[in-house]
């Protein structure tokens, strides 16, 4: 090919039989690149004389060299291993992250729509902002629900729920044979709390009983199930298993039940979700749900700076990363 014209980065991706990312990274020297690729690209770019031109970090297609990260707040451990997983990525491509934190106000949807104009890529934690908003925003830039889901074309990372939650469930009324079972977490506007609800009711209509018909409605914190021992701990009768929605809300139950003389798991068996560090240390140790957090976060990045480097253009996939059931001493296994 002739030197008339220089070639851009999309058409030395097209030789190469890669994306523009990819071309990239091998340019800038960020990011990893699996050996093949990097010898088709830097091929391709001996071959046709391709020279990066001043416009520099536009080789990626990205404007602002950003992804942003919305949550609708940053308290508990959970957030935290979210971030690193999300960054681990965001570093190794060589982009900023720019976190954004709602509070669920009622002006969340207008803060994301500005964040959207100064990064390349948007992860939203589920229920944080309207279908509408997410719709809205993937019309230019790539958007992923992160922990949830949003409108069916909009992708979502998320991780499995309904099923590990009624498999726990099953194991505290068939393999204990424990009868008054409750759930500590509230499903309203939190797609994974609605699936672990809805996990927890279908155990109890599995093995021919009536679940129950509310949730414990409390927060995500510790101190939310030290709340949620006490009013069910207060009078009448008492729960024989608490299935909590998180392991935070687990722990608070776990210390408001101690700190009434109830024994668990002798008087009250109590579960979470996270398999948090701290669920294995507590006494006695915290059976509940590992969930890869931070693979969770990892994969959506992986994903938004693939699109984004194809200049919005790429496929984004919807993935759903398996859980596991640890059983440990808080509901009576060994």
């Amino acid at each position: 090919m002739g030197n008339s014209r220089r070639l851009t980065v999309r058409e030395i991706a097209r030789i190469a039989g890669v994306s523009v990312a990819t071309v990239s990274r091998v340019s800038n020297g960020t990011g990893q690149v699996s050996e093949d690729m990097r010898r088709r690209v830097l091929d391709a770019i001996e071959r046709h004389g391709y020279r990066p031109d001043h416009r520099g970090r536009a080789l990626a297609a990205r404007r602002h060299g950003a992804v942003g990260l919305v949550f609708p707040g940053l308290s508990g451990p959970y957030f935290g291993e979210l971030i690193q997983g999300f960054e681990s990525e965001a570093v190794q491509a060589g982009t900023s992250v720019h976190i954004l934190c709602t509070h669920l106000r009622r002006d969340s949807d207008s803060q994301v729509a500005e964040m959207s104009r100064r990064v390349d890529g948007l992860a939203v934690l589920g229920g944080t902002v309207s279908d509408r908003t997410l719709l809205e925003l993937a019309q230019s830039l790539p958007v992923a629900v992160m922990a949830g889901t949003g409108p069916a074309s909009i992708t979502s990372v998320r991780v499995e729920n309904r099923a590990a939650v009624t498999a726990l469930t099953r194991h505290l009324l068939v393999d204990h044979g424990l009868r008054r079972l409750a759930f500590v977490g509230s499903p309203d506007g939190s797609p994974d709390i609605s699936e672990r609800w809805e996990g927890f009711r279908a155990a109890h209509r599995d093995a021919g009983l009536v679940p129950p018909r509310t949730p414990i409605r409390v927060g995500m914190q510790q101190q939310d199930g030290v709340l949620a021992a006490d009013q069910l701990l207060r009078g009448g009768r008492a729960p024989e298993a608490v299935v909590c929605a998180n392991d935070e809300t687990a722990l608070g139950v776990l210390v408001g039940a101690l700190g009434r003389g109830i024994r668990v798991p002798e008087d009250l068996a109590i579960t979470g979700f996270d398999d948090a560090p701290m669920a294995p240390l507590v006494s006695p140790p915290l059976t509940t749900i590992r969930q890869p957090i931070r693979e969770l976060a990892a994969e959506t990045a992986r994903q938004l700076l693939e699109a984004a480097g194809d200049g919005g253009t790429a496929a984004m996939a919807s993935v759903v990363l398996p859980t596991e059931v640890v059983l440990r001493g808080s509901c009576g296994c060994t």
